[in-house]
């Protein structure tokens, strides 16, 4: 599907479930949330080109391969922790769904620190 399409999805489902909220405040949630997921099952199908580019820029500059996968779970943390943000914020959620945020914050924090200790010892590696 192409942007356009996604957009006018988008659109015509953000104002059925506002025409919904007025009287059943939870078929517009539920509309929002079916509407979410189908966007987040057509990316999915776009990843396998991201993910093959990452493969190929990984074999032209003779990198290790466990950096890419780490990239790749980031952008993937990244991307679920705003969707269920974005979810949780449209139900009237705020506070969880400042949660969610910090709890991906902290997760690629955490799978960034092999990637810092290797940079830090290819620097002291230069600088010996």
């Amino acid at each position: 599907m192409s942007m356009v399409q996604i957009g006018i999805i988008g659109v015509v489902g953000a104002l059925l479930a506002v025409q919904f909220k007025s009287g059943k405040s939870e078929y517009g949630i539920y509309i929002s949330v079916v509407l979410s997921l189908f966007i987040f099952f057509c990316i999915i199908t776009r990843l396998n080109i991201i993910v093959d580019m990452m493969r190929t820029i990984g074999s032209y500059i003779n990198m290790d391969t466990a950096y890419i996968g780490t990239l790749i779970k980031m952008l993937g943390i990244t991307y679920v922790a705003e969707f269920s943000s974005g979810i949780c914020k449209d139900a009237g959620y705020q506070t969880i769904a400042v949660q969610i945020e910090i709890f991906g914050k902290l997760a690629v924090l955490v799978l960034s620190m092999p990637v810092l200790m290797a940079l830090l010892e290819t620097i002291k590696e230069f600088l010996s």
